[in-house]
């Protein structure tokens, strides 16, 4: 079966979801959704709590719209928990992986939602700012962060303005429509590529200097994955972030 960059993300981020997880995703979240989505219909058993504040939501209904504030993520969830709870559990260790996502980072894993160009008080760009992120990515025990566009205005050699940063003791990890980073000792490492790309290709989009030169390729959707994909994202909302 085909595949493209969209099929492969959500893939990658299905995978990164382990049994018995606490998954949490925030706005703006198509991909996430979609992903957390695949991995339910594969089996995988955790709970998943999202924006909206519904608690296990049937994986089966399929999104309409690309809004992650939409009645499906609500309806008919198991629980209804607020977004201060959320925060609250993430703040006393009990979420284990959050997909949040960036406009900047840097290797050392700062994260820029703040503003780009000019100054903080004068931008170019004002930018949401840290809303969850800044509170989960130094909480949350992974973070996993996602970027459908990998190039070198996002990642860059260091960010205009740190919103939020990695903590080193925790797993942190970035996937991009190319590859998956790692952060290891302190830095952003390449772990894997994507099966349609090459390592010349990623660090020709990477604005900092990537000095690996022995990286595996990820292992591509299997049939299955790909067909359960279609089964829970029939109207490919996946779609709406590419």
């Amino acid at each position: 079966m085909e595949y493209g960059h969209a099929e492969m993300m959500c893939v990658a981020l299905a995978r990164e979801i382990r049994e018995g997880d606490v998954v949490f995703h925030g706005l703006a979240s198509p991909v996430p959704v979609t992903a957390i989505k695949l991995a339910k219909a594969l089996g995988k058993d955790f709970t998943y709590v999202n924006i909206t504040g519904g608690v296990d939501p049937d994986w089966e209904e399929p999104a309409v719209i690309g809004s992650t504030l939409s009645k499906n993520q609500y309806e008919g969830t198991v629980a209804h928990f607020g977004l201060d709870e959320i925060f609250d559990l993430a703040c006393s260790g009990r979420v284990d992986i959050s997909f949040l996502s960036l406009v900047q980072v840097d290797p050392q894993g700062q994260i820029n939602m703040s503003y780009v160009g000019g100054t903080y008080d004068k931008p170019k760009v004002r930018l949401p700012g840290g809303a969850g992120s800044a509170t989960l990515t130094p909480v949350t025990k992974r973070t996993t962060i996602w970027k459908t566009k990998h190039d070198t205005r996002s990642f860059v050699e260091k960010v205009q303005f740190a919103t939020t940063a990695a903590d080193p003791t925790k797993e942190f990890t970035v996937v991009t429509n190319l590859c998956i980073f790692r952060l290891k000792d302190g830095m952003l490492q390449l772990d894997a590529i994507f099966p349609y790309t090459t390592l010349d290709e990623v660090k020709a989009n990477t604005g900092w200097k990537i000095t690996q030169t022995d990286v595996p390729v990820i292992d591509p959707p299997t049939a299955e994955e790909l067909e359960l994909l279609e089964k829970v994202d029939p109207n490919k909302i996946r779609m709406v972030e590419f």
